[in-house]
């Protein structure tokens, strides 16, 4: 059973009675809830946990790390960014969602800025399915709407992306590329932009497929990781 751990700083919940409203048990609950009624076994962590909740023993023991992150982006220790970028080289799957996409993890992975134009203007948005044939995009139509969201526009400062499944559309005009995959070391990434924690987006069930389907898509696969450094040679190397 493919081990997912979803981390949230969980502090908007702590200030913000219409998102505590909207999630009670924390943005971290509500994912971890529709994960689990898709038979994954998770568990949360969170940001004023010893070591964030992302112990040795935690990170060793998850094959897809999930990641929501906004207002204490600093806060997070470096020493526990480098174990998670350590765990991705090797291997694990990092789902970054929305404004993750200014956390540590997600910056040192990509190696850029990762900054974009943003707007809360209560607009909807429509993410289209650029690449139907995907594995994320199973089961979805031609497009997600949401009737409000937070806008983000291009240009977002991130490398090329490996894959490209989701475009936005918002009502105020700009355009983003909202669902984008890449590959370090041995590790596969997803970033998936919708999420703002003021809205239900998290409770869209097509945005949950969304997520579903992408731990399938970025858990780790089943075979030995390659062996690095000085290696003897597979047969005989005649004498010069």
């Amino acid at each position: 059973m493919t081990r997912v751990t979803v981390w949230n700083e969980n502090r908007h919940e702590q200030k913000n009675p219409v998102v505590s409203e909207i999630y009670p048990k924390g943005i971290h609950g509500a994912i971890a809830e529709f994960l689990q009624s898709d038979n994954y076994e998770v568990r949360t962590a969170t940001l004023d946990e010893p070591e964030h909740g992302l112990t040795e023993e935690v990170l060793e023991n998850t094959d897809v790390l999930v990641w929501w992150g906004h207002l204490a982006h600093h806060e997070v220790q470096d020493e526990i960014v480098k174990k998670v970028q350590q765990r991705v080289l090797d291997g694990m799957g990092l789902i970054v969602l929305h404004s993750g996409h200014f956390s540590k993890i997600f910056k040192v992975l990509m190696g850029t800025s990762c900054d974009l134009k943003w707007r809360e203007a209560d607009e909807k948005e429509r993410l289209w399915v650029v690449d139907p044939t995907h594995p994320i995009a199973e089961g979805i139509g031609e497009y997600i709407e949401l009737e409000k969201e937070e806008m983000y526009g291009e240009h977002f400062d991130i490398p090329a992306p490996d894959e490209l499944i989701f475009t936005s559309w918002f009502e105020g005009g700009e355009i983003f590329r909202s669902g984008c995959t890449f590959k370090r070391g041995n590790g596969k990434i997803f970033y998936f932009r919708p999420g703002h924690e003021t809205y239900p987006t998290y409770h869209n069930e097509q945005v949950q497929q969304v997520i579903k389907n992408a731990v399938k898509y970025v858990k780790p696969a089943d075979r030995k990781r390659p062996v690095y450094g000085n290696a003897q040679p597979l047969e005989t190397i005649s004498a010069k």
